[in-house]
């Protein structure tokens, strides 16, 4: 009998049943976490790249926390709640989080991850107005990161969603670039304020001229449509250099500074460490 009849005849191994556990186990404290506003933001600093010393702004990365304080990588259950509730909740509660911040901290900017289906959610839109009331001001601080997959999900809500909060004084980046499948008729419609760069190009791009090319060539899109280029996952000086002499705007990754729940309103300092 075929291996694969075999396991069908068996059924799922008591590999597949942990693994199906586990998955299930994750989205039911997220979701428990999510109801009790149990989730923290974590600072990850991106630097100007002509002046690595300087931080431009923070991305706010949401965090879910396990019962015994452990915290759960996002890319453990971000996929399963996209189409939840729990998703759009957990973008109001990052917003809540990235205002005050904004509110408390008058001299950072901050980027704040948003998926495309809460752009429209009466809850995040109470939130946001809510928080610009009490201060007008952050409103030009405030920095949407929207994925590439999620922005073409519904691109013509994001459009004109972005079109509407970005004569406040929002600005609006286009996540993980190169990652998905952007129509280049979408991005001159879109818009973005920054575009960064996924970071599958630009891992070890000091020594991989395929990488280079199209980092170049990503470059000129965003130049043409008057965008501030990012790239991700910089880990290494030699990669932060090489990017900063192709003409890339700001730089963020391990290099500079791991995601911390601990404010890093102060100089960074590189760490050596590839992560």
């Amino acid at each position: 009998m075929p291996q694969r009849a075999v396991r069908k005849t068996l059924g799922p191994s008591p590999l597949d049943m942990a693994v199906q556990t586990r998955d299930q186990d994750i989205l039911t404290i997220v979701e428990d976490a999510v109801r009790h506003r149990e989730v923290r933001l974590a600072f990850q600093p991106v630097v100007h790249a002509p002046r690595q010393e300087q931080v431009a702004f923070y991305e706010g990365l949401i965090r879910v926390t396990d019962p015994t304080g452990r915290i759960i990588p996002a890319a453990q259950f971000i996929d399963r709640i996209e189409e939840k509730e729990t998703g759009r909740l957990l973008d109001c509660l990052a917003l809540e989080h990235g205002l005050r911040t904004l509110m408390q901290n008058p001299d950072i900017r901050l980027a704040i991850n948003l998926s495309a289906r809460s752009i429209g959610y009466p809850k995040w839109r109470k939130v946001l107005e809510r928080g610009l009331s009490r201060d007008a001001s952050v409103a030009e601080r405030l920095i949407l990161e929207i994925t590439e997959a999620s922005a073409m999900l519904i691109p013509e809500l994001v459009v004109q969603a972005m079109r509407d909060l970005q004569r406040l004084g929002i600005s609006f980046a286009l996540d993980d670039f190169g990652a998905g499948y952007t129509a280049l008729r979408y991005l001159r419609e879109f818009q973005f304020d920054i575009l960064k760069i996924d970071g599958q190009f630009i891992r070890g791009i000091a020594t991989d001229p395929d990488n280079q090319v199209l980092t170049r060539a990503i470059l000129a899109i965003a130049q043409q449509f008057d965008m501030f280029t990012v790239a991700e996952f910089v880990e290494s000086s030699a990669d932060a250099n090489t990017l900063g002499q192709l003409g890339i705007d700001f730089l963020q990754g391990y290099y500079f500074g791991a995601p911390t729940v601990d404010p890093p309103w102060r100089p960074i300092r590189r760490t050596s460490a590839v992560h």
